[in-house]
């Protein structure tokens, strides 16, 4: 790659992978056209990192763990790339992947290539293009929901995801392990949690046949087509895919549905605009979709809020002992508080 590339990424990213081998690598591997290479990359930050990497009308997608330090089993993209490996044929909405490597000549840490999907993302703001048609609020919400019964009607041992997840106590051992991860980050005491914790201990219910469940499945890791609102084409993030309880991912989605009213959980959303549904409609909608008896849904929207509470903790833990540097999250201290209320509200059957 010449010194006049077009490559839009970080610092870290420019200083820590060899563009050039990077290049030479995938053009030897996919066959890419003979245009200049450029690359863009879309996150920054704790998250893995993507990347757009584009010669001429060919694009593709680029994943890699942060840069720093990285827990054990965390951030594993052979895992995601096996995942979507498996999964995309029987699951369009999953990217293709294309290759996983482990090169150090490269960069430090491995990455994979998956295809580039095209739409639209929605994140801070809804399209312009879809505010002028009447009904698109509605459309995006139902798309979110039929998108994520169709995810979990695969049939996860024919895809040859069998051996994926434990689904036999999953919950039990979800519940326990966000109270342990709770514990290890805690900074300062919220007498709500002793509430909250021993309610979830107690009341675990029994789980709906398992299925795939994407474990992070929000409108941000989702494209919807650019032209129709009902129809999401791409689902990203399959890092913490696995095996287990459906409606573990229904109320994740639900406690991400923002609605009007809702105190400040340090999270953008579009969702407490007028035509959303609500998240009562959302989990109705879900319930007549999948046919998944949602009864208990309270339970996992509890357990929803105290998991989103704790991830947030976990940050904010870091920044308190000086290992991240970023002022911002000591702001997450509001989403903290906050999340724990509607966790506690949810419990007390005041929010739904």
């Amino acid at each position: 790659m010449n010194a006049n590339a077009d490559v839009n990424v970080s610092e870290q990213a420019l200083k820590n992978i060899h563009w050039d081998r990077l290049e030479e690598y995938l053009r030897k591997e996919l066959s890419m056209p003979s245009e200049e290479m450029k690359v863009k990359q879309f996150t920054a930050g704790y998250s893995n990192l993507t990347f757009l990497i584009q010669c001429g009308q060919r694009g593709m997608v680029l994943r890699r763990p942060p840069f720093g330090y990285v827990p054990p089993k965390a951030h594993d993209m052979e895992r995601e790339f096996k995942i979507l490996s498996k999964l995309h044929p029987v699951f369009s909405r999953a990217p293709k992947p294309y290759l996983f490597e482990f090169d150090t000549n490269i960069m430090e840490k491995h990455f994979y290539v998956m295809e580039r999907k095209e739409g639209v993302v929605i994140d801070e703001r809804i399209p312009d293009n879809y505010l002028e048609t009447e009904g698109d609020r509605e459309k995006i919400s139902c798309a979110v929901i039929d998108t994520l019964v169709d995810l979990h009607s695969v049939d996860y041992k024919k895809a040859g995801l069998g051996d994926l997840g434990r689904p036999e106590g999953f919950l039990k051992r979800q519940v326990e392990s966000w109270i342990k991860r709770y514990e290890k980050s805690k900074v300062k005491d919220f007498t709500i949690v002793n509430e909250l914790v021993p309610w979830l201990l107690n009341h675990i219910p029994s789980s709906p046949h398992p299925s795939i469940i994407h474990n992070d499945y929000k409108m941000n890791n989702m494209m919807f087509s650019s032209a129709d609102p009902s129809e999401i084409v791409g689902i990203f993030d399959w890092e913490l895919c696995t095996v287990g309880d459906p409606l573990i991912d229904l109320g994740s989605t639900i406690v991400y549905w923002k609605e009007k009213g809702d105190p400040d959980i340090r999270l953008t959303a579009v969702t407490d605009q007028k035509g959303f549904l609500s998240r009562r409609e959302m989990i109705e909608r879900y319930a007549r979709k999948s046919g998944i008896d949602t009864t208990n849904i309270q339970y996992y929207l509890v357990l929803a809020f105290f998991r989103l509470a704790v991830i947030l903790q976990q940050l904010y833990y870091r920044w308190d002992i000086g290992e991240l540097k970023d002022n911002r999250v000591k702001d997450l201290y509001v989403g903290i508080v906050n999340l724990l209320e509607l966790a506690k509200s949810t419990k007390d059957n005041k929010l739904i």
